[in-house]
């Protein structure tokens, strides 16, 4: 009877190797199919009541030019509210932003409802250099909006609004916000483009000949369309859940015939228009109401 050869140590090892290989090519997908049939722990957000909303209540004060085109400013201020359901994340807005409601809102896109308030031009705020105009009465300017964002820290909005109080023109704006997140502060910055039709331009940048004639200082004029162009940036601190605290400042020049009008000259005005303000915004939950 022939014996078996005797195997040495290291075929013993390659053989023991490839059998080792064997059987785990054999049990390895078995394992990912159990792997993949074990219940994985729900996200957070899906634990959270969605019948809860966050309120945020702000308040804003802010200097601006006492009317359209004015050389001198006076404080305003002015409160706001947001409702989101938990676990939403709150929408990025702008001190200079009309009041608006969203009715569809999706990351990319939202729509909606706005309204802005212009303040009026009355011969108490420069009896000096307004005697003989007509008060330009503060206006009420409903409309709608829109937003989108071609990237997640790129903001832009458009406001097409109907003065139905105060002048009966057709206004619109454009704004454009870079957005810089970091742990606790968010910084924005971009242009924005105000237009106006001529009942707009007329009502707040015109001069009658029976407004030139009683001044005296002046000569009739009758523009015939409105637009400026200019710049806003801002910076919040969100220290928690609950505050918020947000600097800003903007700075919009009037061209076009609006800029060339003599109320928008000096000592009459300035066609070179600023702001600067601050906002508090103060969170809470509440149960849903619907």
């Amino acid at each position: 009877m022939t014996s078996m050869p005797q195997r040495s140590p290291r075929v013993r090892a390659v053989l023991g190797a490839g059998v080792l290989l064997a059987v785990c090519s054999t049990t390895a997908p078995r394992a990912a199919d159990l792997n993949a049939d074990l219940p994985r722990a729900a996200p957070t957000f899906a634990m959270i009541d969605p019948n809860t909303w966050v309120v945020t209540v702000s308040g804003s004060v802010q200097a601006v030019p006492r009317y359209p085109g004015a050389s001198d400013y006076t404080a305003v201020g002015y409160p706001s509210i947001d409702i989101r359901r938990v676990g939403e994340p709150r929408r990025f807005s702008t001190p200079d932003d009309g009041f608006s409601l969203s009715l569809y809102d999706s990351p990319m896109f939202r729509i909606g409802p706005t309204a802005r308030f212009v303040p009026g031009r009355y011969y108490g705020d420069d009896r000096r250099h307004l005697f003989g105009f007509r008060d330009a009465r503060f206006a009420v300017e409903p409309g709608v909006f829109a937003e989108f964002y071609p990237v997640s820290f790129i903001r832009t909005r458009v406001e097409a609004r109907q003065g139905v109080y105060g002048h009966h023109g057709t206004v619109g704006s454009l704004a454009a916000d870079y957005l810089i997140p970091t742990e606790k502060f968010l910084f924005s910055v971009g242009p924005r483009f105000n237009i106006g039709d001529a009942s707009f331009a007329r009502k707040y940048f015109g001069v009658s000949p029976s407004e030139a004639a009683l001044n005296g200082r002046v000569t009739p004029y009758d523009p015939r369309n409105f637009y400026s162009a200019g710049l806003l940036g801002a910076v919040t601190y969100t220290p928690n859940d609950t505050w918020a605290y947000t600097a800003f400042a903007g700075y919009t020049r009037i061209l076009g015939a609006s800029g060339d009008s003599p109320l928008v000259r000096r000592p009459f005005g300035n066609p070179n228009q600023l702001q600067f303000g601050l906002r508090l915004d103060y969170a809470f939950r509440m149960p849903a109401l619907f």
